[in-house]
């Protein structure tokens, strides 16, 4: 899972300046009070929004393995007061220190090909499933199966249906799948 002087795979890199960030948030539809849990977070530009979204009532979860990124989102929060987040420096694919069925929402935001590459998505979509409520949903954010730059090399993009390969036997079900952007796409998965 490590690589190159201790950083994680992806370390660093982020899809947000990618993406149209007002659509995905609105297919997002995040409401006041629930809980959003961000795996492989970074810097952690999705959670910064999600907990003006979410509101002092709910809970932002930002899980990474990369601690410069975690301690980058730490000053981040603290500098937009928004003591919601809780952050966490973890290997996603060993253990997500969030307790059972609690997550109402689960973001993996171009995370997804490199738990794979790493061969450890089943572990860390065992995790999701465990976090996640019934009827919670899982949004994952990939870049769409072209080449690049920016992003990784074609052969290890996933295609949506790739991703729903890895997904639907693991207990969920497609429900909507969004173009994001010129190199991404975003689809929702709801736990069944």
């Amino acid at each position: 899972m490590i690589h190159n002087h201790g950083k994680p795979t992806g370390a660093g890199k982020s899809s947000f300046d990618l993406i149209d960030v007002a659509t995905f948030f609105r297919e997002l539809d995040l409401k006041a009070g629930i809980t959003f849990l961000d795996v492989a977070c970074g810097r952690g530009a999705y959670c910064l929004i999600a907990s003006e979204k979410i509101g002092a009532a709910g809970t932002v979860y930002a899980v990474d393995l990369w601690q410069e990124g975690i301690e980058q989102l730490k000053a981040s929060a603290a500098k937009q007061n928004a003591s919601n987040i809780e952050t966490f420096v973890s290997d996603a694919g060993q253990h997500i220190p969030v307790d059972d069925q609690i997550v109402d929402v689960c973001l993996m935001a171009t995370v997804l090909h490199d738990f794979v590459e790493d061969r450890i998505s089943q572990e860390v979509l065992d995790e999701v499933v465990r976090v996640l409520k019934t009827g919670g949903w899982l949004a994952i954010i990939e870049f769409k199966k072209i080449d690049g730059p920016p992003g990784p090399p074609i052969h290890i993009r996933l295609s949506r249906e790739e991703v729903g390969d890895l997904l639907v036997p693991c207990g969920f079900s497609e429900e909507r799948y969004v173009d994001v952007g010129p190199y991404n796409y975003l689809t929702l998965f709801k736990k069944l």
